[in-house]
């Protein structure tokens, strides 16, 4: 049971990356049985929170059509892929912050259509448990002969007391996401139960992971 009221948390879905590992593309556009990868987040995300957000910085029509309001990077939907002050995704936690009128931001990314339906609300278990300021997940990958439990940054519950910190350290070129978590209380939550899938964070970087999605069992 989530121990925060669904109406204190907002869902931001990350899709406003330059998408370069797979060729450039707009990543969260890409079909992925029969809709947008986008789509998939939003579809599992939506009943987990009280309302959700998109981060894109292009094609923001294309993203609008999927049913959620879209916020862009500080810097704008202005140049894409090459755009330099691109700060990655961060960048999308910080629009997330500025946009969200709820007590907590969750984010996701486009790209791991499979992540627990559980997932906010073990994270806000955690979080309130602990009295952490941001939740993040950790899963098991595996590391050479053995597996290790590795965070999982981009898939955080945040504080958004948060944003004007956050503001400050992308100010300052700060680019990573567990350096940025690792400054504040942080609750990591292990995803490692009998019943998580081994899968549900692997998530699509290229085209050919996206295939291997797809033709995954269960996928569909």
């Amino acid at each position: 049971m989530n121990p925060l009221p669904l109406a204190h948390i907002t869902g931001l879905v990350l899709a406003g990356g330059r998408g370069s590992r797979m060729g450039g593309v707009d990543k969260g556009l890409q079909p992925f049985n029969g809709m947008p990868l986008a789509q998939h987040s939003l579809q599992r995300l939506r009943p987990q929170v009280g309302q959700v957000l998109l981060n894109a910085n292009r094609n923001l029509d294309a993203y609008a059509a999927l049913g959620a309001p879209v916020v862009a990077d500080a810097h704008g939907a202005r140049g894409g892929a090459a755009d330099e002050a691109f700060a990655g995704p961060l960048a999308g936690f910080l629009a997330g912050l500025q946009h969200c009128r709820t007590p907590y931001l969750v984010t996701v990314p486009c790209d791991t259509p499979h992540f627990p339906l559980d997932l906010v609300a073990r994270l806000a278990a955690a979080l309130v448990r602990d009295g952490a300021d941001i939740a993040m997940a950790a899963a098991s990958e595996q590391d050479d002969a053995s597996r290790v439990l590795r965070p999982q940054p981009v898939f955080c519950l945040i504080d958004t007391r948060l944003a004007a910190d956050l503001a400050r350290f992308v100010a300052q070129d700060g680019r990573r996401v567990y350096g940025w978590a690792a400054q504040h209380a942080l609750a990591l939550v292990p995803f490692t139960a009998d019943h998580d899938e081994a899968t549900a964070f692997f998530n699509a970087n290229t085209l050919a992971d996206l295939q291997r999605l797809q033709a995954a069992p269960g996928s569909g």
